[in-house]
């Protein structure tokens, strides 16, 4: 199928590893020019040098090694992609562990990070998509928004936020060919699930191994999902073909939520 994005700008949060390379990836692969930004210089141009070799000279692909979650750095990547008419926003997950272990500062920068960086930049860019008529806007949250767990307190209370909002301003954009939705990963082979694993080893003395086992088989699909079959649904939600579909939470978590609704 063709997406019919070809020739669009997209600004990519995260990009370097886990699931935001996977959306990158799949989102040059539809012809679309993309803006890496993460805070890892090394890594993010390792990662778009790998892009550039798969797509060809067709795809532009630049980086912005910068903290997205500052304003100093949504400046420099807004800068180097002023008016994308997709928007992937992503930050890492904060800390695991007990609620009563953070203090406000703990609590502020999860907030910072997982609500607020995701409304700075749409706010940014929002009201551009929908004067061009086109844009598509996914955050990258959490199943834990669906289905909250307890060693993520940090996460559950910020991403929901985040949600809560977007569910009001989703309802503005359409009638402008704009959609903004969240897309939430269950466990993917990134590193932080493997830091989630890491943290619950130490709390509960288990093997790690015996863990990672029984999370796999747990699962309906006894595996855990890959950063590029992530990649592949955030890039049907940015297509052309995506304009009714707003304001939704799209769980990808191999059937582990048992709810109907």
């Amino acid at each position: 199928m063709d997406l019919g994005i070809a020739g669009k700008h997209a600004l990519v949060c995260g990009a370097s590893k886990g699931l935001g390379r996977g959306c990158a990836e799949a989102l040059a692969r539809e012809g679309v020019h993309v803006t890496l930004v993460a805070r890892n210089a090394a890594a993010l141009e390792a990662t778009a040098n790998e892009i550039r070799k798969s797509v060809g000279d067709k795809v532009k692909v630049q980086t912005v090694a910068t903290d997205i979650t500052t304003a100093k750095g949504r400046a420099e990547a807004l800068a180097a992609c002023p008016n994308p008419d997709i928007l992937i926003t992503n930050a890492g997950g904060p800390p695991t562990g007990d609620f009563r272990t953070f203090d406000r500062d703990q609590w502020m920068a999860a907030i910072d990070a997982n609500m607020l960086t995701p409304i700075e930049l749409i706010r940014a860019t929002v009201d551009g998509m929908m004067e061009r008529g086109f844009g598509r806007i996914v955050n990258i949250t959490s199943s834990a928004v669906k289905a909250p767990i307890d060693i993520l307190a940090l996460s559950n209370g910020a991403r929901s936020g985040l949600t809560g909002f977007i569910a009001g301003l989703s309802r503005t954009t359409p009638h402008k060919n704009v959609t903004i939705n969240n897309l939430l990963p269950g466990p993917f082979e990134t590193d932080r699930l493997w830091s989630t694993f890491e943290a619950s080893a130490k709390s509960t003395g288990q093997p790690i191994d015996g863990l990672i086992t029984a999370r796999r088989n747990a699962n309906p699909a006894k595996r855990f999902g890959t950063p590029a079959e992530f990649g592949s649904v955030c890039a049907f939600m940015c297509s052309a073909h995506a304009g009714y579909m707003t304001g939704q939470n799209i769980l990808l978590d191999g059937g582990a939520f048992p709810g109907t609704f």
